[in-house]
């Protein structure tokens, strides 16, 4: 690698073009200005003509966020070794295969050869070939070839100097990329205890009552300031938190195939310490005039006396799938539990129910994809909708300050 030119980025731009493409269309935010600079970047050297490098400093110029790591990972193994390309976009059609050559094929003696070698030694003549080779490969002489549907080739050098393939045993970029080790923080992912837990502390909110007894640093600042660098301590009321919370969840039925990633909700929102207040009542396929402080829908509460007990600033986050039918919603006596005998509509308790609470939103486990049925829509009329996903989460936290 030592001696090899360093071309400049006028040589590397046309050769990875089609990579800053590919991101693009895979849905990654990747603008000009951030492409110019990874450009400017190997111009430099920074990426000392090895793709490990090439692939860190890739991904720290043109990602801003880690939850798009993991199709970064897809868009680099895919370019980079000829893996699948991310479901997003049409699969490109990788250089390398519009010019294909015959596979040679092995003569008895070469067969012959192959079968006097165990596993590892054949694995460390290929690793030694590869170390020779300098260009492209696709047989010839040396029959154990390193040709591959990768558009720069693996072991052997690109017109921008990056070394593709890797010696001496360590893991490539490639292989790096492929373990999509960053799968876990895509937004479109459900969520585990932790993430939402990390969700829920951003709606954590401040205020201050009571005698002042601590010191206002930012007050004391600016009031010293304005007398002339004369001190002015300025004291302030402890802050607490103030924000209560309702967390309304559906159950039973069409919500069973959710019922642990609510429940992994509600262990995350119990065991947060942010909240000043936090109470957790069940419903089944709608809110009537009952929620109830069990799964099993005993232990009831009229839900005007929830109303008149919990003030209008109690941030409300309704759980359900919001999927029934629709006779739930719109007639009289339409619930499905015989014990319920409500004899207004169903849609009526959630209008009211939301008209109360200033802040409210409705999380759904279903696909955004899957909102079309009636009832969903009559729902998502009443209530700001999101996906239970770590980005509807994070949607509807903003939604709730």
């Amino acid at each position: 690698m030592t001696g090899s030119p360093v071309p400049s980025a006028l040589d590397r731009e046309p050769l990875f073009l089609e990579f800053f493409y590919l991101l693009r269309e895979a849905g990654l935010p990747v603008s000009s200005r951030e492409w110019l600079i990874f450009i400017e970047a190997l111009s430099k050297g920074l990426a000392a003509a090895d793709l490990y490098r090439f692939y860190a400093l890739a991904r720290a110029t043109l990602i801003k966020s880690e939850q798009h790591y993991d199709v970064f990972d897809q868009c680099f193994t895919h370019y980079f070794a000829g893996a699948e390309a991310p479901n997003a976009f049409a699969k490109a059609l990788d250089e390398w295969l519009q010019h294909p050559l015959p596979v040679p094929e092995l003569s008895p003696e070469e067969m012959e050869m192959l079968e006097q070698y165990d596993l590892d030694t054949l694995h460390k003549m290929f690793e030694e070939r590869l170390n020779e080779q300098n260009e492209r490969h696709d047989g010839g002489n040396k029959w154990i070839g390193t040709g591959g549907t990768s558009p720069f080739g693996h072991g052997g050098r690109n017109p921008a100097g990056i070394r593709v393939g890797g010696a001496g045993g360590g893991r490539t970029a490639v292989q790096i990329a492929a373990k999509r080790r960053f799968r876990n923080y895509r937004s479109d992912l459900v969520l585990d205890i932790r993430q939402i837990g990390m969700a829920l502390r951003r709606l954590r909110r401040l205020g201050r009552d009571g005698r002042p007894t601590e010191v206002d640093i930012d007050e004391t600042i600016d009031a010293t300031a304005k007398n002339a660098g004369d001190l002015d301590i300025i004291f302030s009321p402890p802050r607490e938190n103030r924000l209560k919370v309702l967390l309304l969840m559906d159950v039973g039925g069409s919500m069973d195939p959710f019922a642990i990633l609510v429940s992994r909700l509600f262990s995350a929102a119990h065991q947060a310490s942010h909240f000043r207040e936090f109470n957790a009542f069940y419903f089944h396929n709608c809110i009537y005039d009952e929620v109830y402080r069990t799964a099993n829908l005993r232990d009831g509460m009229s839900t005007v006396e929830l109303m008149r007990w919990l003030q209008p600033e109690t941030r409300l986050i309704v759980v359900g799938d919001a999927h029934m039918a629709p006779y739930e919603l719109t007639s009289p006596f339409g619930a499905v539990d015989y014990w319920q005998q409500n004899n207004v509509e169903g849609i009526r308790w959630l209008q009211r129910v939301e008209r109360h609470f200033k802040k409210s939103v409705w999380l759904n486990p279903i696909g955004r994809r899957y909102w079309g049925h009636p009832t969903i829509q009559m729902v998502g009329d009443v209530f700001s909708m999101h996906e239970l996903t770590l980005e509807g989460l994070d949607a509807a936290i903003a939604d709730l300050h």
